[in-house]
């Protein structure tokens, strides 16, 4: 029973100190550094890459453009999107076929016997001869013969209004997945801007961490020399040494969160395996006025590849619904040959031929009404996919915007911030040497100077990236986002 009170009585100023701790301090180190972040939506295939190369020795210097020019050459994303728009490249050629010339070339060398009995000769000769001659001995079977055939094929299509229509509809389809791949590119810069954004605040916060631990030994250092000296009670020692441990635990979990940070941003632009680097930029800030919504939403209507890519691919819907519905229309077709036949090489003859056909549809089983019926289907669906994303264009601009303007004014308030918990931090830490309070003042001080700086950090963040989010809403990502983050349009 005594040891138990005797360990209570040591626990019971760290539990006081626990008490006089801010909720906003607790909050934080049990949250981790970047918790309140700003989430970027992004799909799974461009959170990664196909690495290049192999890992150097070398601590590759990596700046903001170097990482993007990365990221556009090994992210999967847009990987996947090139092959895509190769795909679609050759359906094109495979609808474009049907409306070229088909030309063949055949060399034939023929050796066979030919059965007159099973022709039916045998039984047609006695009505074919003349009355009273013998027809015993006609042959059952021509005697082998051979023949040299050298000759070329055309087969051509004059006029096929389905096939037309189809070609035209592939074409419409390669120009949206064209669009498709430019927006991924979009996509690409947004995703590396963000990752990389994130890590230079990962970054800040561990140089913020590291000049809090050194804050906090300072003031646990004089708590110890006061207690020795008599000054100050066990109980400021004991606040100040909770305080450091604080501060120490927080600068190994910001140490963790930019390591994983740099990951990110190594998975995405698709450096080499366990490559060491390092991140050149800083993240100063740069205020950007934003201009009239109207403005940017005439750029994103102009300039957005994945509203190109959905106005082609509407286009393609209606070509494939005129498609369908040619499969009602007559045909023209062109055959033709040409060559030389005979026994052999050096005793044959030119032969041609030349055939025109009009195909005429009667019935086909209803097939051409079950083809409309599929093509209305997919046109209806592009065209309201393409109303959809012209209000989600809309709503990116208008958020984006919103974005930026709070984001400014909350770097102001931030900054001010940060500059009025350092005075208060200074004017706590005289009074406390003074002797006039303790150091509690000191230790709720440094906590909000380190909840001041962390406001700063996730401000600025978020500034930056809601200019790299605005120029990806308008279009305008891969060519204005180092523009936009120096603060010119």
């Amino acid at each position: 029973m005594q040891h138990s009170l005797k360990a209570f009585s040591a626990l019971l100023p760290v539990l006081i100190c626990a008490l006089f701790a801010s909720p906003a301090l607790l909050a934080q180190t049990a949250a981790g550094p970047s918790s309140s972040a700003p989430i970027v939506n992004l799909p799974a295939q461009f959170q990664g890459s196909a690495p290049e190369g192999q890992a150097t020795a070398e601590v590759l210097q990596i700046d903001f453009k170097d990482a993007i020019d990365r990221g556009l050459r090994n992210n999967l994303g847009l990987l996947l999107a090139a092959d895509q728009t190769e795909t679609a490249r050759g359906e094109r050629w495979k609808e474009l076929s049907a409306l070229l010339p088909d030309l063949s070339a055949r060399l034939l060398e023929n050796a066979e016997t030919e059965s007159l009995a099973a022709l039916g000769f045998s039984k047609l000769l006695p009505l074919l001869s003349p009355p009273g001659s013998n027809t015993s001995h006609f042959p059952r079977v021509i005697p082998a013969f051979n023949y040299f055939d050298a000759r070329a094929n055309l087969n051509q299509s004059i006029f096929n209004f389905k096939d037309f229509e189809k070609e035209q509809a592939a074409s419409a389809s390669l120009r949206a997945a064209q669009f498709t791949y430019k927006d991924a590119r979009e996509t690409v810069v947004l995703a590396v801007g963000n990752s990389y954004l994130q890590a230079i605040a990962a970054g800040a916060r561990v140089e913020t961490a590291e000049a809090q631990v050194k804050s906090a030994q300072a003031l646990y250092d004089k708590a110890v020399d006061q207690q020795k000296a008599g000054l100050s009670p066990a109980i400021d020692t004991l606040r100040s040494q909770v305080e450091l441990q604080t501060r120490q635990q927080q600068l190994i979990v910001a140490r963790n969160d930019l390591a994983k940070q740099k990951l990110t941003v190594g998975r995405i632009i698709g450096l080499p395996l366990g490559q060491e680097f390092v991140l050149t930029e800083k993240a100063p800030y740069q205020a950007l006025t934003a201009l009239p919504v109207e403005t940017y939403l005439q750029r994103a209507y102009s300039a957005r590849a994945d509203y190109q890519a959905a106005l082609a691919q509407v286009q393609a819907a209606e070509l494939s619904r005129r498609a369908a519905a040619a499969g009602r229309y007559p045909s023209l077709d062109l055959t033709a040959n040409l060559g030389d036949i005979g026994v052999t090489p050096s005793q044959s003859n030119g032969t041609w031929q030349v055939a025109g056909g009009l195909n005429i549809p009667i019935f086909a089983g209803n097939k051409v009404h079950s083809d409309v019926l599929e093509a209305d289907s997919q046109l209806k669906q592009t065209r309201a996919q393409l109303a959809d994303l012209r209000g989600r264009i809309d709503y990116e601009v208008r958020t984006a915007v919103l974005d930026l303007n709070a984001a400014a004014e909350q770097v102001e308030v931030a900054r001010s911030s940060v500059d009025l918990a350092e005075q208060a931090l200074a004017q706590s830490q005289d009074r406390f040497t003074a002797g006039v309070t303790d150091n509690l003042e000191v230790v709720q001080a440094q906590e909000a100077l380190a909840s001041a700086h962390e406001s700063y950090i996730q401000s600025l963040y978020a500034h930056n990236l809601a200019k790299v989010e605005l120029a990806h809403a308008i279009g305008d990502a891969e060519e204005g986002v180092k523009r936009y983050l120096k603060g010119s349009h």
